[in-house]
């Protein structure tokens, strides 16, 4: 089992996200299209900044106990693109809960000059 731990704490993290995105109907549950779009178009520029880092060799994997230890390629362990679709997926969920918090802050302050 703890070969595979931190695989299954970001399958559960992603799990997670996106409980709380369809409870809210924040990115997924709200327009999928675009949502997968997003994630797509977020996972690959990150893989391609990771390979970048990888090429110039910044980005080392380190063995660990806790993964897997299957790697897709040199220093790209299988759990780098699940971690980054988490990261894309929690970065949507907390910018569209954010933006829909200040959208209805901003709606219930009076406007300036309505005598209130």
């Amino acid at each position: 089992m703890s070969a595979v731990l931190y695989l299954a704490i970001l399958l559960g993290g992603i799990g997670c996200m996106l409980l709380l995105d369809w409870r809210f109907r924040l990115f997924f549950w709200r327009d999928a299209a675009a949502a997968a779009l997003v994630t797509l178009a977020g996972t690959a520029f990150l893989l391609l900044w990771d390979a970048a880092g990888i090429a110039a060799g910044i980005f080392l994997h380190g063995a660990s106990a806790i993964a897997t230890g299957v790697m897709l390629g040199p220093e790209m362990p299988l759990e780098e693109p699940v971690f980054l679709v988490f990261l894309v997926l929690c970065t949507m969920v907390l910018y569209t809960g954010a933006a829909r918090l200040l959208s209805r802050r901003a709606r219930r302050r009076p406007k300036a000059g309505s005598g209130s």
